[in-house]
């Protein structure tokens, strides 16, 4: 299983195919993701371990175990974990296209572009 690490915390990726790409996401303690935006993909997102705040436009969702939330193409989005454990989530990618290279990053804690 391929593992990526990030300033906010790690990814698996589980499944790679044409059509969809799924991740498990780790987000540690007082860390967030960058509010970013994708051209050609869109993301579900199951939360599976502690409470995340995401973002979703101008839309801030708390999330808890079991409860999930959907990010159409071109929506501006990041998740934050202010709890005291990782947050652990599955993202479900849909779309034509998959890449890192498709993020765009509208603010990033760590000074990323």
């Amino acid at each position: 299983m391929e593992t990526e690490h990030r300033p906010w915390g790690y990814y698996e990726v589980l499944a790679d195919a044409p059509d969809h790409k799924v991740k498990r996401i780790i987000v540690f303690p007082g860390k967030r993701l960058s509010l970013q935006r994708h051209r050609r993909r869109s993301e579900h997102w199951y939360i599976l371990q502690g409470q995340a705040l995401a973002t979703i436009d101008d839309r801030k969702i708390t999330l808890c175990p079991g409860q999930a939330v959907d990010i159409p193409v071109r929506a501006s989005h990041r998740i934050a974990n202010r709890g005291a454990v990782n947050v652990a989530f599955i993202e479900v990618q849909t779309g034509d296209y998959f890449g890192e290279d498709d993020i765009e990053r509208i603010e990033d804690d760590f000074g990323r572009s």
